[in-house]
């Protein structure tokens, strides 16, 4: 599985931005999609997912202001990112699990929160 993410730029704090990611290739079944950022000192931290069947998760750093959605095209996901913060700023990694063909990482694309 191949991923592609963009979306990722330079906003002010407060601002907004959505981050898309397209799944393409071989591709079974995709049962959950995410995004990740790096954790200072840890591993890769989830950010938001949702599964096939609509279930969603998001770290307690942006419930509230960022939603991860699924687009009508079934492998793309979005992540809407709103009243964003100087500690959003990461390089945020789409994530992919397909039943089959396991998890499948994108190339990262990169938000910058600054004034």
């Amino acid at each position: 599985v191949q991923l592609q993410a963009s979306g990722g730029g330079l906003v002010q704090p407060g601002g907004s931005l959505k981050l898309s990611c397209a799944a393409s290739g071989r591709i079974f079944s995709i049962a959950r999609m995410a995004w990740y950022r790096p954790a200072a000192g840890k591993q890769r931290e989830l950010v938001a997912a949702i599964t096939s069947g609509g279930s969603v998760d998001y770290a307690d750093s942006v419930k509230g202001r960022f939603t991860i959605s699924r687009g009508d095209a079934e492998n793309t996901v979005y992540l809407q990112m709103n009243s964003l913060k100087p500690e959003d700023a990461d390089i945020y990694y789409c994530n992919v699990r397909d039943v089959n063909w396991g998890v499948s990482w994108g190339q990262g694309t990169l938000v910058t929160v600054s004034s």
